[in-house]
């Protein structure tokens, strides 16, 4: 099932917006919050390991951070953009600025002290 959010977004059961090239300036660069983007695709096994992980830290966690994901392959102006050549591609902006990029999927404890020190 998919819902619209408030500003817009796509957003699925587990609480992860989808974000494209037209919405990514105003869902995550413009966001109050720190935004965790995974830059995924379709076909890419370790992004479908890590997507229950992102819903749940999505869900636990939205008081002080935003999660949300970009298909690759439907938009390369976001993906050239940030210089994202694997996936799944973890990213932490920041007041529109990326603070932390981690490549690979990961345990949710791990991913939590991974980027603890900029939420």
């Amino acid at each position: 099932m998919t819902t619209q959010t408030h500003t817009g977004g796509r957003t699925g059961a587990g609480g992860v917006a989808t974000v494209t090239d037209g919405t990514f300036a105003a869902e995550v660069l413009a966001a109050g919050v720190p935004v965790l983007v995974e830059f995924t695709a379709s076909w890419c096994p370790p992004c479908r390991m890590i997507a229950p992980v992102l819903a749940e830290i999505a869900r636990e966690e939205a008081h002080r951070l935003k999660v949300v994901e970009l298909d690759v392959d439907e938009n390369p102006r976001t993906t050239a953009a940030y210089g994202v050549l694997s996936m799944p591609t973890l990213m932490v902006f920041r007041a529109g600025e990326p603070v932390r990029s981690m490549v690979g999927a990961r345990p949710k404890r791990r991913l939590m002290e991974e980027i603890a020190d900029v939420l």
